[in-house]
């Protein structure tokens, strides 16, 4: 069994490296292209928000409170709110809506 898991960290890292080494050996200059160029600066928030988004919403007790939560969240971040401020809202957002359903019977 040992064995195996260090062929499989080995294909892992391997296959990182190839995409990591494949684009900087064969595109040498600059890219040019708005649309190529546009896509490619809006990769990583598009990447973190599929990572993040799921977490959302199954992180609470109950989709209400985590939607609750989301939604004031990006009402206060669309406001220019810092991120402090619309992380602690957003939490204590969801603890009183889930201290509201706890009390109701609901979750």
């Amino acid at each position: 069994m040992n064995v195996n898991i260090y062929i499989y960290i080995f294909i892992a890292a391997f296959v990182t490296y190839l995409i990591r080494l494949i684009p900087l050996t064969l595109i040498k200059k600059k890219i040019k292209n708005q649309f190529i160029c546009s896509f490619l600066y809006y990769v990583p928030y598009a990447t973190l928000a599929a990572m993040t988004f799921p977490a959302v919403l199954y992180s609470t007790s109950s989709p209400y409170s985590a939607i609750l939560g989301f939604i004031s969240a990006i009402l206060l971040a669309y406001k220019g709110k810092s991120l402090i401020l619309v992380a602690c809202s957003a939490c204590i957002i969801v603890f009183i809506c889930e201290i509201i359903l706890e009390t109701f019977g609901l979750i």
